[in-house]
Parts: structure tokens; C-alpha cells; sequence
């Protein structure tokens, strides 16, 4: 039932033949209690889904119903919790049966004459159900507050019970206490029949109980509770009563629009049409009515629940408020208006405000907000539209925002487009900003319903229907899209781009939310072609003061600002053949030159983010302030503070810089570079979160500044300055802390040619000792991550000249340094407590490979050399079949890359046309390399080809022997398929299982690679892989195998590698000859191994070996060994052990193994 919760109509035409189907069973006396119980189980389902009001109307009422129904819910246990759903649909029956037209008194008959025992009548019956159930602790007691408004408002059971049962609830009511759980409960009880019966009675019945119940209703103090639920039917109750005060009547005062029907509204629209104005009409006895005395204590106690703690009584107040109000003489009415407007206080907190426009909403909706009243209204919803207030790592104000949007929507419906038209310009704006650039997404669709339902039924919305189109639903989800994309398409509407860039400034620039910050920056540099006299004459200058503010947000949001809107005015400058000094005057240049100068002055780097706001203010030589204490470092106070300070001035250098600001000389640009190179120095001071972002800023800003500041002429640097420069960055490369030598390779991968140029050996030279592990920086892999994207940096920059320079540009004396640095750390496989960190260098290894290549493929392919493209083909297709997905699916792009680059060809490739074949271009963009099930099928085609063979059956080993289930399932798959197809082949066979020897020798002692290799032997020895050198004794592939694997584990102490041989020794049984004598013998040592858990499964594993090879143990003795392999208790002590294992000896003609001295031993 769960799918029609949204559209829950769709179950109507049905509905009926299911009750009908299920009532069958409840009415069959034959059916068990069980069978019962579901069906009334299956009946609340459908009840949940389609609501009870629906549903009561299908239950049977006639009067034959009754007593059966009655009987049934009186044989029910309250108290049994598994049957709730029972007596809850029996309660809802009963409700129903309780409407029959006839005085219940006529179903007792004579009571007095019968015989037996005096019998209840069945009005007490069912009075004394109800009253049970109204404080039990399920969900029944809701179906009692429903049996009681239906039963005690009818006609004969209101004269004669109806006093008694108020009465009762009152006194259950004052007696309880919502501080305890059954008060709770009884509180809940009495509010919900209370509040029905006042809802459903009839109001001459109800109105000689009404001043009591709310008497009684005050002095239980239920604003005080910290129920929620108990307040809201409070709130519920009292509305009932004040509607009980009043005489049910339509306000004929109230506003009418002529035409609400959407369809009409257009029709008359298209024909040039409008709906006459229609007329206020005040009502002549409005005067004459008297106002009960318990009106003005309802609608105070209304009032303050609309600034109730929770949303669900605020709201069930304004709808209170708006019912009240529509049955109330215009001038009350009006001042109940005043009061809600009240709430539009900034004293008042957010759900005062949530409250306010809820009931705003209500009166505008019902007609109640006359037009005289507008003026204030939209100014208060226009505030409620920007409401955001900061609480403490947050704020507050969605909920307001989300609810001014519906009021706008509400009052789209409830007035004729003459009386919004003064403020038509006013809500639009404010509506378009909203669905834009407020922060939560329901806000902006709110917002976005608002504007449709205003551009649909009033028509006067500036260019509504293309807004509509560019800002739905749907494309105001993505908050980047709405500030980049969506906003500048507004902002061509000349109407809207003022308010919008307006409300940037104003508000989102100084927001408690980095996030929004950036983005509105960005929206600003976007925005500013839209209006660039204003941006610059207006916009920032405001922005400029804003640097100064004391508050951190203000002054990060604003150099942000400054930034984007200074590049984007130099942009539109150069479009129009001028320079930048032409859009702003010599004030604002000197104000964005002095932002440091001005802040430092100030001393607006002490306190909150001092410590660190010294590194955005640096003028004339270097000026050192205090570093952050260790304990801030510690605790990470100052890693916010560091993150949007630095980033925000580092973004302001790029863009001052590429804004060619005429700054070239002065002493600001020396500054700029120390507050850049001690970004780098500090970057370990920065969460790991936010660190790649200030690095690549900084970068960012040093590559700007030096392009436009150091180049002293076209192509050719300020001798001095690279000197310094190169030097400074070289010697950094050396420091004890990581961060720094990332911070400074990828500094040194950003500098331009000219730069570059002259010290192109030296720069290589000490990136490349960067990306070498050595004792000291084993744990360096980000370093030597960045040192290795700043090499393929380089060579990008200087590009290459077969016969140049080596200190020039890449050529023929220094391409092979680079390749074998970058070759290299192909193998890191550095690990720590985050896990595999060598996998990020081989991810940057393999890119700076793929580029390099490239360049040289395009440039000068006579420098790629035969054995180095082999090497790079053959690392790349190792990596590509290794385990973690990611990169796996790396490394097959940059595979595919190199074998399919045409322009020209990577020259010198092994087996292309084979590889070709295997990895058409044409398929291979439709594989998802990150999926184990498509990548591994493809890469094992590999082993295959003699020259991927070794490093191919490298990478698969750690992939059938690792631990996600998905690869070693698919991988493992794969490899059996390759391993079918060359049985027949005992050429290919063997070729393989030298490769794979040779595998293992080449890499023993090596866990990263011997401990799942041995497990992958394991699965192909147990799969018959190998099932063809079983046939020839003492074959060399066994012998071989048997003796690496014995110097694999000689004085191992590694669990999981001696289980692992432990399986291998067990599937080499297969093998004949003196092999089989030999593995039976280390399989017998490892039974009296000194860690117990190697002795159980190494006696386990033989079990399992024993039964599935039958001829290792001859007939006579296989009984025997079974025994004794499984009934010793392999970790008791060794002696003990050692006698049994010798037993097996014998019984295997094994030699026993002698017990060896060791040196010194007495």
C-alpha cells in the first residue's frame, strides 16, 4: 500500500469490495481469533493509507450492526498490544453504527422483564466503552475521541449523558498531570474528545459548557507542557470554543475576489478582459452583536501559540486565528490583524515569525486581510522572505522564509491584480531572489511555486513566463545552478538585476556560510556584465568597507567579492579594447591595493582569526606575527580562521593579478609573494579537508603573479628575482614537514616559462628527489604525490626540443631522468593508518606518464625509446588489474589513451595490433572500468601477450587473493576462464606457470604480494588448474613451487600467510613422485608448528586433503588417520601433539621429523 501514499484517491473504487472481503471473515462466526485479528490488521493498513474519515462511510450501519459490533469490542482486551488494530477498527464501527435514526432506548427492549440478571442499557454500554478507551495508551484512544463526538451529540444521548460526560472529562482532566506518562495519556484523551465533541455538536448544545471547558482548560496550564501534542489540541480545544462563542456566520465584510478559477482568470486575459472590482460591503448589524466575554481570552491564548516552540501547534493556532477572525465584527477583526503583525518584531524570535505568516497566510486566504491592510503586510513579508538569523555553527530562519512563500502564494489567490499592483515590483524581485539564492532548497521551490502561482492568477509579474521557464521546480534543486547559471539569465531582465546584486551584497556576500560566500562571489563576477557602472561605482566601493569589518565572515565574504568583481570588470574592460583603470576611479585601485595595509592598521587579525589573518597582510619586507599556539594547532581553532582567510586573499591576488592591476614595482607585490610562500609553510596547520583547496589557490595566485608582475620584458624573467625564487623553492623541497614539500612542488610546477628557463636541470633535480622514498620521508606519499604532478607540470610549460638545452627545455639528455623518475613510483605502495597512500602516486605517476608520453608522441617522437614505452604499457596494464576500483579504472583510461592516440601514434607499443583487436576503440567507451564483472573479463585477454604477461598476473594476484568479495568473485572468475582455454596449449601452460614462478621469486618476503598469491594458487591448485603436471612425476613447476614456498615461510610467524601455504601444501598432494613425499612432510611439521591455531586448521585442512585425494593414504589406514586427525586435541600441549603427528608419520611412510638443538642449548 505503501506507493499509494501520495495519491491515496486511487484506492477509492476500490475500496469497497476489499472491506467487504475482509468483513466476510469478521463476520464469520466460524473464523478464528486470529484470522480475525489480520483482517482487522489489513483493514487499519487501508485505513492508514486512504484516511478514517473516507473510510468510516463504508463501514455497515444499519441497526442489526449494532449489538454485534458492541458485543465484539466488549470481549477485546485493552491491555493486549499484539490486537490494537482490532479494537481501533471496532471503535471506528462502532462510531458508525452510533448514527442509526432511532432512539437507542428502543434496542434495549423491556429490561426490567427479563428473567436473567438486570442488563445494561446499551447507551451506558457504549458510554462506558468509550470512556475506557479514552485513556488507554494505543492508538484506540483516537478512536474513542471519534465514538465519543459521534455518540454523545446525538439527540437522545445529549440530554441525558452528555452534562455527566463533560463533567467526568473535566474532572479527569483537573486531576491529571502531564508531567507523568498516564497523565499524559488521560490529558491526550480528554483534549481529543473534548475538542470533537465541540467541533461536531451542535452549537446551542455546546455553548452552556463552553465558558466552563474553558475555565478548566486554563487552569490545566498546557502552554507550560513539553508535550507537543498536548499543546496542539490545547490550541485545537480553545479554537473550538471560541467558535462556540460565536455564531457560525460569513463575515459579510470580508474581501471577495470575483474570479478565483484559474481557467477564467486566463480566459478573460487573453480577450483584454478584467473582472470589475468587487465592493467591501460592511454588515449593518456587525454593531449590534455582543461579544462573548471568553472571545478575547481565545484569541489571546491564539495569539500565543503562534509563537509556539513547534511547528505543528503554530500552525493549528493561525488557522484558529483565521477562523475566528471570519466570524468577528471588521474592527476586531482588524485589531486581531494588528496583533499578528505584532509578531513582526525583531525582539520577537523566528517562530514568532513562522507563526506570523502562517496566520497571515490563513486571513489572506479566507479574505479577511483587507486591502487597506496590505501596505504593512508586504513589509513584513518582504523582511520574512531575507529572515536569517545566526545561532551559534548555524541559523535559524528556513522555516519564516518557507512560509513568507506561502503567503505570497496565498495571496496570488485571494486578490484581484489591481490591489497587488503597487508592490508587484517589490514581490517579484523578492520572490526571484529567493527561488535563486536562499541557501535551503525547499526554500527556493517554495519560492518557485510562489512566483508560478503570482505569473498564473495575477499577471502582472514582469517577464513571468520566461522566468518560469529558466527557474522551475526541478532547476532551482542544484545551488550552483542557481547561482551561476539561473541568476544571469534573470539578471538579463533589467528589472531584476539591481535587486539581485543588491541582495548579494547585502546579504549573501556576509554570510555565517563559506560555502554561500564562494558562490555568491562567483554570482557576482557573473552579474557584473549585467550592470557594470553600478558594480563599479556602487558595488564595490560597499565592498571595499566591508574588508574592515570585525566580523570574519564579512571581510572573507568581501576580498571574495573584491576579487571576482574586479576580474570581471577587467574582462569586460578588455572586450571593449580599454584598460581596467578606465571602469574604476584611482580610489577604489588604492583601496583594493591597501586591503592588507588597512586591516593590519586596524588590527583586525587579533582576537577571532588574528593569529592567522596576519598571513593576508604583508606590505614592504616580510613581517612575522605569532604563529597559532600548539594548542590552538591541537584543538583546531585556527584551522576555519586559516582556511577562508587564506583562501580569500589568495583568490584576490589571482585575480588582481590577472586583472593587471598597474601594481608592477611596488612593494604590495613582495608582500603578496611572502603571504604565498607561507601558505605553503602553514599548510599543515589546515584540516585535511580544506587543504587541497588553499594549496590549489595558492598555487593558483603565484602562477597569476608571476606571469604578469616578474616578466621584465616579453619571454625573459628579473634575473634576481628567478634566482632568489628558484633557490628558495628548491631549498624548501627539504623540509622535515610534508605539506611543505607539496606546497612547494606543486609552486614549482606553476612557474612560467620564462622562469623556468635556465634552471630547468635544478627544478628536475629536486623534484625528482621529492618523489624518492628514503628512510627518513617513507610516509611521504602526498609529497611525493605533488612532486610528481610538478614535473608533468613542467614539461608542459618548457615543452620539448629534441637537440635544446637541457636546462632549456625536455630533450634527449634529460627525457630519460624523467621517465625513470616517474617510472619509479610506479611501485610505491606505501601504506598507514588511512591505508594504501601509495595508490595516490601511482595514480599521479601514471597521469604524468600518459602526459608526458603525449607530449613527446606530438613534439618529438624519437625520444620515446622502445623499452620505456614497453615499461609504461606494461606498469599501466598491471595497474589496471589490480583490486581497488578507481584505480583500476584509471589506469585502463590512460591504457586506452595511449594505444588509441592517433595524432600520431605512441610509437614503439607492444603487440598494438593485438591490443587493438582485444580493445576496439569502438567498444571500449561503453566498459565501466570500475565494475569488477566488465574490467577483469577484458584485462586477463592480457595474459595472452608475452610482454604483459609478468606485470598482468602481478596485479591479478593481489586481485583473486584480496578481500572484497566482488573482485576476488570476478577476477577469480576470469582468470579460471583464461586458465580453460589453454589447458590443450601445453606451450601457453607452461609459459604461464614460468611467469607465475616467477612472480612469486621475484617478489618473496614481500607480504603485499606473496600472501595473496599463495591464495591464489591455492584456488587454481583446487580448481584443477595445473591438473596436467599432476600426470608426470617430480614435474618442475611442483618441485619448484614446493621449494619458494619453503623459503616463503621459513620462521614465519605470520598466521595468515601459514594458512594460506597450509592450502597451497594441501592442493600440491595432487602432484606424484618424491614431490608428494616432501609436501606430506612440511604438512606433518605444521601440525606440531608452535602457535596452536596453525596446529587445528593445519589438521583440518588435511582432513578436508585425505577425502578429497584418495589416493594419498592407502585403504588399510585411511580410517586411522581420519581418527586421529580428528579426534586429537591438536592445541594441547606440543609433546602431546608430537606423539600423534609421529603416528601419522608412520601411518603415511613419512620419516619423522628429529627435533633439532639449538646452538647453545645445554
Amino acid at each position: 500500500m505503501n506507493k499509494y501514499q501520495e495519491q491515496p484517491h486511487l484506492l477509492d473504487p476500490h475500496l469497497e469490495w476489499m472491506m467487504n472481503l475482509l468483513l466476510d471473515m469478521v463476520q464469520d462466526k466460524t473464523s478464528p481469533a486470529a484470522l480475525v485479528h489480520l483482517a482487522f490488521k489489513f483493514l487499519y493498513i487501508i485505513t492508514k493509507v486512504r484516511g478514517y474519515k473516507i473510510f468510516l462511510r463504508l463501514f455497515p450501519h444499519e441497526v442489526a450492526n449494532v449489538e454485534p459490533v458492541l458485543d465484539m469490542i466488549t470481549h477485546q482486551d485493552p491491555k493486549d498490544h499484539e490486537t490494537w488494530e482490532t479494537r481501533y477498527m471496532l471503535l471506528l464501527w462502532l462510531s458508525v453504527t452510533c448514527l442509526i435514526p432511532f432512539d437507542l432506548s428502543r434496542l434495549d427492549g423491556n429490561l426490567l422483564s427479563q428473567t436473567e440478571p438486570a442488563r445494561v442499557p446499551i447507551m451506558d454500554r457504549i458510554l462506558h466503552i468509550a470512556e475506557s478507551y479514552l485513556v488507554v495508551s494505543d492508538k484506540a484512544r483516537d478512536a474513542a475521541a471519534v465514538l465519543v463526538s459521534k455518540f454523545i451529540t446525538r439527540p437522545d444521548v445529549k440530554q441525558k449523558k452528555m452534562a455527566s460526560f463533560l463533567d467526568w472529562s473535566l474532572r479527569t482532566l483537573a486531576g491529571a498531570s502531564f508531567h507523568t506518562i498516564d497523565g499524559v495519556i488521560a490529558v491526550d484523551g480528554m483534549l481529543q474528545a473534548l475538542a470533537q465533541i465541540f467541533k461536531h455538536g451542535k452549537r446551542e448544545d455546546c455553548l452552556p459548557y463552553a465558558a466552563t471547558v474553558l475555565a478548566c482548560l486554563d487552569s490545566c496550564r498546557l502552554p507550560e507542557s513539553n508535550q507537543t501534542l498536548l499543546r496542539k489540541l490545547g490550541v485545537k480545544l480553545v479554537q473550538r470554543l471560541g467558535l462556540t462563542f460565536l455564531k457560525p456566520k460569513v463575515a459579510a465584510w470580508r474581501y471577495q475576489r470575483g474570479c478565483r478559477s484559474l481557467a477564467a482568470n486566463l480566459q478573460l486575459r487573453t480577450k483584454g478582459q478584467h473582472e470589475e472590482k468587487p465592493q467591501v460591503v460592511t454588515s449593518d448589524n456587525d454593531e449590534d452583536y455582543d461579544i462573548p466575554e471568553g472571545v478575547e481570552s481565545v484569541i489571546e491564548q491564539l495569539l500565543g501559540g503562534l509563537k509556539d516552540k513547534d511547528t505543528i501547534v503554530r500552525w493549528s493556532a493561525a488557522k484558529g486565528i483565521g477562523r475566528m477572525a471570519g466570524r468577528l465584527p471588521r474592527e476586531l477583526a482588524d485589531d486581531v490583524v494588528g496583533s499578528v503583525l505584532d509578531c513582526f518584531s525583531f525582539q520577537e524570535t523566528d517562530k514568532a515569525w513562522h507563526g506570523g505568516c502562517l496566520a497571515l497566510a490563513e486571513l489572506g486566504r479566507r479574505g479577511l486581510l483587507l486591502p487597506s491592510r496590505l501596505t504593512e503586510v508586504v513589509d513584513v513579508i518582504l523582511k520574512a522572505l531575507t529572515y536569517d538569523e545566526k545561532r551559534g555553527a548555524c541559523s535559524v530562519g528556513a522555516n519564516v522564509r518557507d512560509a513568507a512563500c506561502y503567503v505570497c502564494w496565498a495571496f496570488a489567490r485571494a486578490y484581484e491584480p489591481q490591489e497587488l499592483k503597487p508592490f508587484v515590483s517589490a514581490i517579484s524581485s523578492a520572490l526571484v531572489i529567493a527561488a535563486v539564492f536562499d541557501r535551503n532548497i525547499n526554500c527556493r521551490r517554495a519560492a518557485s511555486a510562489a512566483f508560478q502561482e503570482n505569473v498564473g492568477r495575477q499577471g502582472t509579474f514582469p517577464h513571468g513566463i520566461d522566468i518560469l521557464t529558466t527557474a522551475d521546480y526541478f532547476a532551482v534543486g542544484k545551488i550552483s545552478n542557481c547561482f551561476l547559471v539561473i541568476s544571469v539569465l534573470i539578471a538579463g531582465f533589467a528589472e531584476y538585476t539591481e535587486p539581485m546584486i543588491e541582495h548579494l551584497v547585502a546579504m549573501k556576500v556576509n554570510h555565517w556560510d563559506g560555502v554561500i560566500r564562494e558562490l555568491s562571489a562567483k554570482a557576482l563576477h557573473n552579474l557584473a556584465p549585467r550592470a557594470p557602472e553600478y558594480c563599479a561605482t556602487h558595488v564595490l566601493p560597499r565592498l571595499l568597507s566591508m574588508t574592515l569589518s570585525p566580523d570574519l565572515h564579512s571581510r572573507h565574504g568581501a576580498i571574495l567579492a573584491c576579487a571576482e568583481l574586479t576580474h570581471a570588470l577587467h574582462k569586460l574592460a578588455v572586450q571593449q579594447g580599454r584598460p581596467l583603470t578606465d571602469c574604476l576611479d584611482e580610489k577604489a585601485v588604492q583601496g583594493l591595493k591597501q586591503i592588507h595595509q588597512q586591516l593590519h592598521e586596524r588590527q583586525l587579525y587579533r582576537g577571532l582569526g588574528g593569529e592567522l589573518m596576519r598571513q593576508a597582510v604583508v606590505l614592504g619586507p616580510p613581517v612575522r606575527f605569532p604563529l597559532p599556539t600548539h594548542k590552538e594547532v591541537v584543538t583546531g581553532n585556527c584551522r576555519p580562521k586559516l582556511r577562508r582567510v587564506c583562501w580569500s586573499v589568495c583568490v584576490l591576488i589571482e585575480k588582481l593579478s590577472l586583472s593587471r592591476m598597474p601594481f608592477k614595482g611596488d612593494a604590495v607585490i613582495g608582500g603578496w609573494r611572502w603571504l604565498i610562500d607561507d601558505t605553503f609553510r602553514s599548510l599543515y596547520l589546515i584540516s585535511s579537508h580544506s587543504r587541497q583547496q588553499i594549496k590549489e589557490a595558492a598555487v593558483s595566485a603565484l602562477a597569476a603573479l608571476c606571469r604578469q608582475y616578474y616578466m621584465e620584458e616579453p619571454g625573459k624573467a628579473d634575473a634576481a628575482v628567478q634566482e632568489e625564487l628558484i633557490g628558495q623553492y628548491l631549498a624548501e623541497l627539504r623540509s622535515p614537514e610534508e605539506m611543505t614539500r607539496c606546497g612547494f612542488s606543486l609552486a614549482l610546477g606553476a612557474l612560467p616559462d620564462f622562469l623556468l628557463r635556465g634552471k630547468l636541470q635544478q627544478v628536475l633535480a629536486g623534484l625528482r628527489a621529492v618523489t624518492q622514498t628514503s628512510p627518513g620521508n617513507v610516509s611521504f606519499a602526498e609529497s611525493r604525490r605533488d612532486g610528481l604532478k610538478a614535473i608533468s607540470s613542467v614539461c608542459q610549460t618548457v615543452g620539448v626540443r629534441a637537440e635544446g638545452a637541457p636546462d632549456e627545455a625536455l630533450c634527449r639528455e634529460n627525457v630519460s631522468q624523467v621517465y625513470c623518475a616517474l617510472l619509479g613510483c610506479m611501485n610505491d605502495y606505501t601504506t598507514d593508518s588511512r591505508g594504501d597512500m601509495g595508490a595516490w602516486v601511482r595514480e599521479a605517476a601514471m597521469t604524468s606518464l600518459m602526459d608526458l608520453t603525449l607530449l613527446l608522441a606530438q613534439s618529438c617522437p624519437e625520444l620515446i625509446e622502445a623499452h620505456v614505452c614497453e615499461r609504461i604499457m606494461c606498469c599501466v596494464a598491471q595497474q589496471a588489474s589490480e583490486k581497488i576500483d578507481r584505480f583500476r579504472a584509471h589506469a585502463a583510461r590512460v591504457f586506452l589513451t595511449l594505444l588509441h592516440f592517433d595524432s600520431p601514434p605512441i610509437p614503439h607499443v607492444p603487440h598494438r595490433g593485438d591490443l587493438e583487436r582485444l580493445f576496439p576503440r569502438s567498444d571500449m567507451a561503453s566498459v565501466n572500468w570500475n565494475a569488477p564483472s566488465q574490467a577483469f573479463p577484458l584485462i586477463t585477454q592480457l595474459l595472452g601477450l608475452p610482454a604483459y604477461r609478468y606485470h598482468v598476473l602481478l596485479g591479478l594476484a593481489v586481485s583473486v587473493g584480496g578481500l572484497t568479495a566482488s573482485t576476488v568473485r570476478q577476477s577469480t572468475h576470469s582468470l579460471f576462464e583464461y586458465m580453460k582455454g589453454i589447458q590443450s596449449d601445453p606451450q601457453a601452460l607452461g609459459s604461464f606457470s614460468e611467469t607465475l614462478l616467477q612472480v612469486f621469486e621475484d617478489h618473496l618476503l614481500t607480504d603485499r604480494v606473496t600472501v595473496p598469491l599463495l591464495k591464489m594458487l591455492d584456488q587454481m591448485l583446487a580448481n584443477g588448474c595445473f591438473e596436467v603436471f599432476a600426470v608426470e612425476e617430480n614435474h618442475p613447476f611442483c618441485v619448484r613451487l614446493l621449494a619458494l614456498c619453503k623459503r616463503e615461510t621459513s620462521k614465519s610467524r605470520d598466521v595468515q600467510k601459514l594458512r594460506s601455504v597450509t592450502a597451497v601444501f594441501c592442493g600440491m598432494v595432487q602432484f606424484r613422485g618424491d614431490v608428494r613425499k616432501k609436501v606430506l612432510l612440511q604438512l606433518l611439521l605444521l601440525l606440531c608448528h608452535p602457535f596452536p591455531v596453525i596446529r587445528k586448521s593445519t589438521a583440518s585442512q588435511v582432513y578436508e586433503m585425505v577425502l578429497t585425494y584418495s589416493d594419498v593414504v592407502g585403504v588399510d589406514v585411511l580410517e586411522e588417520v581420519m581418527a586421529v586427525l580428528s579426534d586429537t586435541a591438536w592445541e594441547a600441549e606440543l609433546p602431546v601433539v608430537r606423539g600423534q603427528r609421529n603416528r601419522l608419520c608412520d601411518l603415511l611412510s613419512v620419516p619423522r621429523p628429529q627435533l633439532v638443538s639449538k646452538p647453545g642449548a645445554c
